[in-house]
């Protein structure tokens, strides 16, 4: 088996070896594995069974890390999107008073034309054409992105009416339970012990029992058997002919651009914390992993789920040395346990992996050291791109907003030809997306 998994894999020729790849697989997961609670949870809203959608977001989120997998070696896990599923839930199905059977169909119409584009040049054109300034910021704004969601789970970090945002208490139980995750991966790291993230989480998950604290849900069996035949009232529901509706056009191409610049971003900057873009700043095996994210879409709506796609969350398992489609296999392996084991699964609380995302925000945002701040005119966008990711909760608007300032600060400082023809053509159309949609 060894000698398989490093034939298949190349472990050695991308220094790591299976140990390596099993404790990345195992972290990605935990942290990624709340969407198979959240998301039903969402979807429920909108008048889908629970138990239909859990079992359909656990089925996406296999075939689309596997497809990841195979197609690149890359270990990218994906699952379906926050935030388009609430789109897909409250703006579509309750905001526009269209069926989820609809939506489900206009998912699917999205992603096909997704495939389209992935087999086609274009999509790998756009993902490589963006400026090695953005690729940096875009790396380090998801760092803050990702940091900021930890900070948010771990309720260290809540709203205010008057500034927005302010701190939360950290005193409470999940800041207790948070912060003491955050000192035990702090130090393991420090030591360079293997696993420091996960022994994080599965630390913090204890502290989370102690007398007072009682974060963590009390423990209640290891198996659940799922009801496949809730699945029934999910799967192949899609209503493709009410999607090819010509008022629903711009909802489906609101799906298909936040999808692809989603996926672009996650790639770019995760693959820059891997050490996988080439000297050029490109993505070896683009094509592949936007194919990849393109099919998990297709068949997530085919199983009953909203679009599927590629988490940021993989950059913990890549922060822990996974390189390789192996560690999507672990992944994929875990999220099919989770069928059955339900009730282990739903033990492990936000705050217990919260500060997971704490301490890759901490590594991605090494990024910024490679952005040329001398020259305002890479500066400027960079910095632009990377602020507006986490403050908009979105990596499709840091891209859109780095499009756009990037080719008119350098054109109209005398600089235009530095830039690629194919970013004036987008950073044109974000200015129409943020005009129409």
């Amino acid at each position: 088996m060894q000698e398989f998994l490093e034939k298949r894999f190349q472990l050695s020729k991308n220094k790591t070896d299976v140990k390596t790849e099993i404790i990345a697989g195992f972290t990605t997961f935990m942290t990624m594995s709340y969407i198979i609670f959240v998301n039903p949870g969402i979807l429920s809203d909108a008048g889908m069974p629970w138990n239909g959608v859990f079992i359909a977001t656990i089925m996406g989120a296999i075939l689309g890390t596997l497809c990841m997998a195979f197609l690149t070696d890359y270990p990218f896990a994906l699952a379906s999107g926050m935030g388009l599923n609430a789109f897909f839930a409250y703006s579509v199905v309750l905001g526009m008073g269209v069926s989820w059977q609809i939506a489900l169909g206009i998912v699917f119409v999205e992603g096909v034309i997704f495939i389209i584009i992935s087999i086609l040049p274009i999509r790998e054109m756009v993902v490589n054409c963006i400026p090695m300034g953005l690729k940096n910021s875009i790396s380090a704004g998801i760092g803050l992105f990702i940091a900021f969601i930890g900070l948010q789970n771990a309720g260290l970090v809540v709203k205010d009416e008057a500034t927005l945002l302010t701190i939360g208490n950290i005193f409470s139980s999940a800041g207790i339970v948070a912060i003491s995750g955050l000192l035990i991966m702090g130090v393991l790291h420090t030591l360079k012990v293997k696993g420091a993230i996960l022994w994080g989480i599965l630390g913090a998950t204890l502290i989370g029992y102690l007398p007072g604290l009682n974060v963590t849900p009390p423990f209640q069996g290891l198996i659940a058997m799922p009801q496949f035949s809730d699945w029934s009232e999910v799967l192949l529901k899609m209503d493709v002919k009410g999607a090819l509706n010509f008022s629903l056009l711009a909802v489906i191409f609101s799906f298909l651009f936040v999808d692809i610049f989603d996926t672009a971003g996650t790639l770019v900057g995760v693959s820059a914390q891997a050490g996988y873009l080439d000297k050029d700043g490109n993505l070896p095996k683009a094509s592949g992993a936007l194919l990849a994210d393109a099919i998990g879409t297709v068949g997530g709506a085919i199983f009953g789920t909203s679009t599927v796609t590629t988490y940021v969350e993989s950059a913990s398992g890549v922060s822990e040395g996974g390189r390789t489609g192996l560690t999507g296999i672990v992944i994929s392996i875990l999220f099919f346990l989770s069928l059955f084991f339900r009730p282990l699964v739903g033990i492990v609380p936000g705050a217990a992996t919260a500060p997971a995302l704490i301490v890759v925000g901490t590594m991605m945002i090494t990024g910024i050291l490679n952005i040329k701040w001398d020259d305002f005119s890479e500066a400027l966008p960079a910095f632009v791109t990377l602020i507006t990711i986490p403050m908009t909760y979105s990596i499709a608007n840091g891209i859109a907003l780095g499009f756009i300032t990037y080719p008119l600060i350098k054109l109209l400082s005398g600089k235009g030809k530095e830039v690629h023809p194919l970013v004036y053509i987008l950073g044109f159309l974000f200015i129409l997306k943020f005009i129409w949609l």
